[in-house]
């Protein structure tokens, strides 16, 4: 019910796991990413052993060949089971039990696995491969890529309803919840490609908000610029951002914001003209703002 990809970058070391299905919400099930341990891919008849015990395994320093089979032993039905899975040293592997529903298969390249059940045709998996191959970018880029051509060759054969894209990042860290820098999920929608797209681009969009909103110095703390050109790179990725971000005042905002407390009141007053028009409460939030010591009060009635 479903064709997915999992990947190791071998630049940054990267892992992700990407997915679609003409099912409900498949990411919950399917796609398993471990920073600095592996990702992993289980579905047609779902068992998330695979998923959670194979990680565990994989963290334990098993190679993804050896999860498969370590966790096939213990499976009543491995007929029913497709996964892959790559570890954090690029070694990939795909499973497809007999009784998966045909188009089905896997192909393994190198760090990258493919495999998908119930596909329109035998041309899916190698149309993912080839798009992964040829694109450029970041591992999140190159996975959207090879599910938007595998939507292209056909995908399932019964349509389109759910996907999911998760990237963590390639080191083993105390702290993982803090390395994933993507993690989105399509429940149900009639083109859940196109809508994973057009997450990915704000999710892009969103960092550079979070990226000024939480930076020391720019944002936090007594104004200052941490590095010469610090606000004006801010200023761009926000400004980038907001193009993104069609009818939503957030990163024009908060480039507003930036402005003012850098001092050049009359381009953040400028600024807060369109965010203040779209939603008058934000004149409100500065106030708030002012009193959580992020404008200086004395600032507001300037930038009204």
């Amino acid at each position: 019910m479903t064709y997915s990809i999992v990947a190791r970058d071998e630049a940054t070391g990267q892992l992700g796991v990407a997915c679609e299905s003409h099912f409900f919400a498949p990411g919950a099930g399917v796609t398993w990413a471990r920073p600095g341990v592996g990702a992993i891919a289980t579905q047609a008849f779902i068992d998330g052993r695979y998923g959670g015990d194979g990680m565990d395994m994989l963290a334990a320093g098993a190679t993804a060949a050896d999860v498969l089979d370590r966790v096939r032993i213990d499976d009543p039905h491995p007929e029913v089971r497709q996964v892959g899975l790559v570890g954090r040293s690029g070694d990939a592997a795909s499973w497809t039990g007999s009784s998966c529903i045909a188009h089905a298969g896997g192909v393994v390249d190198g760090p990258v696995a493919v495999q998908g059940n119930m596909l329109a045709d035998d041309t899916v998996l190698p149309a993912m491969i080839e798009a992964y191959r040829r694109s450029g970018g970041d591992l999140a880029e190159r996975l959207m890529t090879a599910l938007e051509a595998a939507e292209a060759a056909g995908g399932d054969v019964r349509g389109s309803q759910g996907a999911a894209l998760l990237v963590v990042d390639g080191d083993r860290v105390p702290d993982p919840w803090n390395h994933k820098p993507v993690d989105l999920r399509v429940e149900d929608h009639p083109d859940p490609i196109g809508e994973l797209r057009r997450l990915l681009g704000h999710r892009r969009a969103f960092d550079a908000v979070s990226g000024t909103m939480f930076a020391p110095g720019l944002m936090v703390g007594p104004y200052a610029e941490p590095h010469p050109g610090d606000r004006d790179r801010a200023l761009a990725a926000l400004a980038e951002a907001a193009r993104v971000m069609t009818g939503n005042p957030e990163a024009e905002f908060w480039r507003g914001v930036l402005l003012a407390r850098s001092g050049d009141l009359t381009a953040a007053r400028e600024q807060l003209t369109s965010p203040l028009r779209v939603n008058p409460r934000l004149g409100g939030f500065l106030d708030r703002l002012a009193d959580a010591g992020f404008l200086d009060p004395h600032d507001l009635e300037k930038l009204r």
